[in-house]
This record gives structure tokens, C-alpha cells and sequence, in this order.
């Protein structure tokens, strides 16, 4: 009995020995798998980072190509509107030399039937116009037909001129300053119409919206059955599309058909309308 026992226990001890080694290697495999297991894992998410910052870099390229093509567009923009500004004032003082060279022959000339006391100077001859270049639909959707200013006194014309003067050679501050002199001199003066109309251009063509309108505005509500309150109301109407005031500018627009209708002024505020229309599609 204590032979077979002893037996028996050395039996156990030999067979607790031999399957320690298999319990450790099935704990080693499955350490193993778990390990390799992370390691896929983690390159999985090492792929996907690098596949997201590919993408995002993409994106900054597209993104700089765009905002380059914005920038690009908004400088031709720009050109486009100042060289449409430009061509504008050019028109704009051509008729304005008209519009001093017919008062002038107006003052000159004496009434009919009435003996000259002394012999006027002979007005100076307007300068020829050209033109407006074919194809403008800008330029040509902001000429204003300025008329042939009324005769005034001699007192007013000189102030007058001299601000007109300024305007015609680019020295719109300075012109500003002498429209708003003679209104102050004349503000009820023959040539205080004219003068509000060309003080709202003066600041028009430097982008002084605000202030334009205002002079706009005083001319229709000082003067309102002036020959210049149909270009009034006509400017008045541009200078509040400058100012992003759609809905007004639209809305006065259809007052200068309504109230000028067969003008010039009626004229150019039905192709600006129609160029909105067009533009909206």
C-alpha cells in the first residue's frame, strides 16, 4: 500500500511537471496575438491618419488656388469699375464743357432788337466731343446728358466756372470745396441747379456715396422742376445701388421713367434696369 501511494504520487508530480510548459506556451500565443493585434491596429490608424492629412492637404491647395482666383477676379473687378469711372468723368466733362460753352454764347449774345453797349467778348468754342467707345454698357448706362447750363449774372459765372474748372481737371476736392462756395454765395442763384448736380459728382466719381446723395437730394428737393432734376434723380438712383440699396435704387430708377418719360434720363434708367434683370438670371 505505502509502495503503490508513493507510486502514485510520483505519477501526479510527473504529470503536474509535464503540463506546466503547455500552460505556459498557450499564454505565451495568446500575449502573442494580442500583441500583433495592437500592432495591425495601430498601423490601421497610422494609415488612416496619414490618408486624412493627404486629404486636408488637398483641401489647403484647393482652398489657395481658390482664394487666389477670388483675389484675381476682385483686382479685374476693380480695374473694370475704375476705368468705367474714368471713361464716365471724361464724358461727363465733355458735356459739362458744352454745357459752359453755350452759357457763355448765351451771355454773349445780345437780346434781339437791343443795341450792344459794349462789344461781349466772343465765347471761347466748345471743345468737340467724340463718341462714347460702342460696347460700354457701363460707361454708357452712366452718362448723364448735362444740358446747356442757363444764363446767369455776371456775378455768379466767374465762381461758377472756376469750380467747374476744377472738376474738369481732376481736382475733385478742390471743385467740391468751390460748388459748395458759390451755394453759399447763390443758393438761390440760376446756376445753383447745375452747381448741386456737379457738387454730387464730385463726390460720385471719388466713391463719397453718401455725401453725393446728399447733394443729389438737395438739388431735387431745393430745385425739384429744374433742368437738371431729371439727371438728379437719375444719379440719385445709382448712388444708392453704391451704396448696396437695391430695392431704392430700383424704385427711383422707375421714378425717372415715370416722371421724365421720352428723356435721356428715362432712356439710360430703363437700360440700367434692364441690365439688372438681365444680370439677375
Amino acid at each position: 500500500m505505502t509502495v503503490l501511494r508513493s507510486l502514485t504520487l510520483a505519477s501526479l508530480a510527473a504529470a503536474l511537471v509535464a503540463a506546466a510548459p503547455a500552460s505556459a506556451q498557450r499564454m505565451s500565443l495568446a500575449e502573442r496575438v494580442e500583441r500583433l493585434e495592437a500592432q495591425a491596429a495601430a498601423q490601421n490608424q497610422t494609415q488612416a491618419n496619414i490618408e486624412l492629412l493627404n486629404r486636408l492637404n488637398a483641401l489647403q491647395q484647393e482652398l489657395a488656388a481658390l482664394r487666389g482666383t477670388v483675389e484675381q477676379l476682385q483686382h479685374e473687378n476693380a480695374q473694370l469699375k475704375q476705368a468705367a469711372r474714368d471713361q464716365y468723368l471724361d464724358i461727363d466733362s465733355r458735356l459739362g464743357r458744352l454745357e459752359g460753352g453755350q452759357a457763355s454764347a448765351a451771355l454773349a449774345a445780345p437780346a434781339e432788337g437791343a443795341p450792344s453797349a459794349t462789344p461781349a467778348p466772343p465765347a471761347a468754342s466748345p471743345t468737340p466731343t467724340s463718341p462714347a467707345p460702342a460696347g460700354g454698357r457701363g460707361v454708357v448706362a452712366d452718362v448723364v446728358n448735362a444740358g446747356a447750363a442757363p444764363a446767369a449774372p455776371a456775378g455768379e459765372r466767374p465762381l461758377y466756372d472756376s469750380a467747374f474748372q476744377a472738376l474738369r481737371d481732376g481736382e475733385y476736392a478742390e471743385a467740391s470745396r468751390r460748388f459748395q462756395a458759390y451755394l453759399e454765395a447763390y443758393p438761390a442763384g440760376s446756376l445753383a441747379p447745375n452747381a448741386w448736380y456737379w457738387l454730387g459728382e464730385s463726390y460720385y466719381v471719388t466713391q463719397n456715396y453718401e455725401v453725393a446723395l446728399q447733394a443729389f437730394q438737395s438739388l431735387l428737393d431745393t430745385f425739384p422742376d429744374s433742368a437738371k432734376a431729371p439727371d438728379g434723380l437719375l444719379k440719385l438712383g445709382y448712388t444708392q445701388f453704391e451704396l448696396g440699396r437695391r430695392q431704392e435704387g430700383e424704385a427711383t430708377l422707375r421714378a425717372v421713367m415715370s416722371r421724365y418719360p421720352g428723356s435721356d434720363a428715362a432712356r439710360l434708367a430703363q437700360s440700367r434696369l434692364r441690365s439688372l434683370a438681365l444680370d439677375a438670371r
